[in-house]
């Protein structure tokens, strides 16, 4: 009888990633791969712990878990395995719990332990690049990991310290992972990494790669995951045009207020963004910009928080991603001492989360009557569902083939006031 192994993912799209490396290689294994912790051999939860309400999903997942009577090997990674190892090896002591640049050698570990070969140990090599290009995954697009780590050092952000210095994939292994998972027949692939616009191998920058990605002479569309706005040039902006690559772009703003950004120690100014923002527009008018924004920061004032409010609705936004400031031990800001009472953050986050719903559907709307081609990764009774260039959620009655484009015209929007999904029919 083949061995079971599930999976939990939190977090960004990195995750996914190693998530979907992992089980195509459990896969080849000959194990049988789930995305949950019944009746396994195996749960691997793979953690994020960007806030502490992060920390909680991620010690939730767990608990539940081992309260449900997962009996099998249980192994905790990702970055909250790298901010609170002895945490977590205190409160599981049965748990592996396995570091960042340690994940992926998390089949090898399985084997050796199934094999009586060892006892529980961190000592397994692995490398933040040592993943295999994933044939099964959970996903309809193959996520493509450029880079880990970052050097910026944002006043409130823990990444740096569990992800570590910003490093870069080579430019061949980058081409090769997108050749074979194209041969797998996937449509898609997402770029991504925690700080992709810093891309460097040996000179090589973010455009440039992108150029070679996009010269491959290969049939597929090249999304672009996160990205900051600090580092975009010329080239950059030129490629944006190039029929493989999706008009969506999710770039984190954080606030929109110039003093908060300084206090944030961002690498940009809300000028800038604006300029990187009608610029995209002037590439496409319906360009998809999603976000991030945090309310609540250290000595964030009304007037501030009404800045980041008026940015929603000035820029069309696809989607704001909206987070309380949390504060994480270890950051610069964790030191600031003026901070914004939490019932007000509550209340900052529930108004911006509001604003960001109406501007949302705004956007959508103007999407009926077009023409799109849409992604299917989704296929229940009477209904399929997959998600366009400009990265809408479009549903399609009947039963469509999974991982499959299809053309496809926008017929209205569904009645949802939270994230209302376009209906569409097929077209030749």
């Amino acid at each position: 009888m083949k061995r079971k192994v599930g999976f939990k993912t939190l977090g960004c799209r990195l995750n996914q990633f190693e998530t979907d490396a992992l089980a195509s290689k459990f896969v080849n294994l000959g194990y049988d791969v789930v995305e949950d912790s019944k009746d396994t051999d195996v749960f691997v939860v793979n953690t994020c712990t960007v806030t502490n309400q992060s920390d909680q999903k991620s010690r939730y997942v767990v608990n539940k878990a081992l309260n449900q009577g997962h009996g099998g090997m249980l192994i905790i990674t990702g970055c909250m395995a790298n901010h609170h190892k002895e945490q977590l090896e205190k409160r599981y002591p049965n748990a592996y719990v396995i570091n960042n640049d340690q994940k992926s050698a998390i089949p090898q570990l399985v084997e050796a332990h199934f094999n009586k070969e060892i006892k529980p140990s961190n000592d397994h090599k692995g490398g933040v690049f040592s993943y295999a290009p994933a044939a099964e995954t959970f996903h309809t697009r193959s996520m493509i990991k450029i880079q880990d780590g970052c050097d910026n050092y944002c006043t409130f952000c823990i990444i740096p310290k569990v992800r570590g210095r910003a490093v870069s994939r080579s430019v061949d292994d980058i081409l090769e992972n997108i050749r074979q998972v194209v041969s797998f027949g996937y449509k898609e692939v997402v770029i991504t990494g925690v700080n992709i616009s810093r891309y460097n191998d040996n000179g090589t920058n973010f455009s440039a790669l992108l150029k070679q990605i996009v010269d491959l002479d290969l049939d597929f569309r090249v999304r672009i995951s996160s990205i900051e706005p600090d580092s975009f040039d010329d080239e950059f902006f030129e490629l944006l045009k190039h029929p493989k690559i999706t008009p969506h772009l999710h770039l984190c703003l954080q606030s929109a207020s110039e003093s908060v950004l300084l206090k944030m120690r961002r690498m940009y100014t809300y000028k800038l963004y604006q300029r990187i923002i009608e610029r995209l527009r002037t590439i496409d008018p319906l360009f998809n910009i999603t976000t991030d924004i945090i309310v609540g920061f250290p000595e964030e004032s009304v007037a501030d928080f009404q800045q980041s409010l008026d940015a929603v609705n000035e820029m069309q936004f696809g989607h704001v991603h909206t987070f309380k400031y949390s504060k994480r031990e270890d950051t610069r800001a964790a030191r600031m001492t003026n901070v914004v009472p939490e019932k007000e953050k509550t209340k900052r986050s529930e108004e911006l989360r509001q604003v960001a719903v109406d501007a949302k559907i705004k956007y959508r709307k103007q999407f009926i009557g077009k023409t799109q081609q849409v992604l299917i990764d989704t296929v229940k009774d009477g209904y399929s569902k997959g998600y366009g260039e400009y990265y809408i959620p479009v549903k399609i009655a009947g039963k469509l083939k999974k991982n499959q484009l299809y053309n496809i015209q926008i017929l209205d929007m569904e009645n949802d006031s939270i994230d209302p999904c376009l209906r569409a029919k097929i077209v030749e």
